[in-house]
């Protein structure tokens, strides 16, 4: 499967129609200079070319992004939520991802 682009909500606003609608949603809250989003991202990247999951970036400045920290209250970033529940927290735990899209029939 084509790999799908990360979508950054700089203002924290949902796209519209820049993506088609997938069996699951995953989003990524970021900060400025965390290696560890930088490692999320790359290994989401790294699933996406084989796995069909919409992957949404959003900035934790954001409005959006404020109110996603102050509702799970992650104490390491990137903040990485599936179908809008918490996930994980600081490095992204690949195997429990991969899982997790075995568990949902998205295992390529």
């Amino acid at each position: 499967m084509p790999l799908i682009p990360p979508v950054h909500h700089s203002a924290g606003t949902p796209a519209t129609g820049s993506q088609p609608a997938a069996a699951m949603r995953v989003t990524v809250v970021e900060s400025e200079a965390c290696h560890f989003c930088e490692d999320a991202l790359a290994a989401l990247s790294g699933f996406a070319q084989d796995h069909e999951f919409a992957l949404d970036v959003v900035d934790i400045r954001s409005q959006t992004g404020q109110a996603l920290v102050q509702r799970h209250r992650p104490s390491l970033t990137p903040l990485v939520l599936v179908d809008g529940e918490f996930f994980s927290q600081g490095r992204l735990p690949r195997r429990k991802f991969a899982k997790l899209l075995t568990a949902r029939g998205l295992d390529g």
